[in-house]
C-alpha cells in the first residue's frame, strides 16, 4: 500500500504544549508524514516553526471550514487549528534512492534504498544481500538489473532472488565443502530463521551451525573451518574462534 504526505496551508493558530510552549499565528504550511510527524512551516528559513516527531497519536478533522490537527507524545502536544484554509491535498511519496535503471517490463524508474532495490510506481522490492553492489550490467533472462555478492565467493546474479538464487550458488560453490568441527560431518548450506548457514548434515543430532559472512575465503584457519575476508577484516567462519578473538 502507497505511503502519502498529507498537506494542509492556511492562515492557522499553532500551540505547543511542552518543553518549547507557545502560540503563533501566520499564513503556514503543515506537513503531515507517513509516521504521523508534524510539521509546521512559514515563510522564514529552513526549520520549522512547530513541530512534533513521531507523536503517539495523530487527530486530523476536516470540514468546509477548514481543518484541525491534534499531535500527542508523552506531555508534548502540538495543535493546529484553521482560520482560513487556503487548500490541502495528499501526494503518494516513496524512499528516495540510487537510480540503478529502469524495470524491464514496466518502464518505471528503479531505485536502491534500504537494502533493497524498489520499483518506484509499483513498489515492488528486491532484497539485496548484505554488501551486494548492484552493477550496471542486466540479465540476460529478465533485463533487470544483476548485482555482485560475496558470500565464500563472488557471485554475480539477477537482483531477483526467483530469477537466480543466491542460495543456490552458495549452495553449488560450497555445500560439503567443510567439516564439522563438533561431530566430524559434513557442513551442508541451508537457510534457516531467514540466514543463510553452513549447518551440520547430522542435524538433529548435531545442531552446530554458523552464519556464513559477507565475505571471501581466503585462507584456512587453525580450526579446520575457512578463514573469510569481509569488510571489518578476516575472520574464521565461526565467529567465536579464538584465533580471531579481540
Amino acid at each position: 500500500m502507497s505511503e502519502t504526505i498529507r498537506v494542509f496551508a492556511g492562515d492557522c493558530t499553532t500551540t505547543f504544549e511542552g518543553a518549547r510552549a507557545r502560540t503563533q499565528r501566520g499564513r503556514v504550511v503543515v506537513v503531515v508524514k507517513p509516521d504521523r510527524t508534524v510539521l509546521v512551516h512559514d515563510a522564514d528559513g529552513y526549520q520549522p516553526v512547530s513541530w512534533l516527531t513521531r507523536p503517539d497519536s495523530l487527530t486530523v478533522e476536516t470540514d468546509d471550514s477548514g481543518f484541525g490537527l491534534v499531535a500527542r507524545a508523552d506531555e508534548q502536544v502540538l495543535r493546529v487549528r484553521s482560520h482560513d484554509s487556503s487548500g490541502r491535498a495528499e501526494y503518494p511519496v516513496t524512499e528516495a534512492g540510487v537510480p540503478v535503471g529502469s524495470h524491464p517490463s514496466t518502464g518505471e524508474p528503479l531505485v536502491r534504498t534500504g537494502g533493497a532495490v524498489v520499483a518506484l510506481d509499483t513498489e515492488r522490492k528486491y532484497k539485496l544481500p548484505a554488501g551486494a553492489t548492484v552493477l550496471e550490467e542486466t540479465c540476460d533472462d529478465c533485463g533487470l538489473p544483476t548485482m555482485r555478492a560475496e558470500c565464500g565467493a563472488v557471485f554475480e546474479l539477477c537482483i531477483d532472488r526467483a530469477c537466480e538464487s543466491l542460495d543456490d550458488a552458495v549452495r553449488d560453490r560450497f555445500d560439503g565443502e567443510w567439516t564439522c568441527p563438533d561431530c566430524g560431518s559434513d557442513l551442508r548450506i541451508i537457510r534457516r530463521g531467514g540466514r543463510l548457514l553452513a549447518g551440520c548434515a547430522a542435524y538433529p543430532d548435531c545442531e552446530t551451525a554458523f552464519s556464513i559472512p559477507a565475505g571471501v575465503v581466503v585462507d584456512d584457519c587453525d580450526c579446520g573451518l575457512p578463514v573469510f575476508e569481509t569488510a571489518r577484516g578476516r575472520r574464521c567462519l565461526d565467529g567465536t574462534c579464538e584465533r580471531f578473538a579481540g
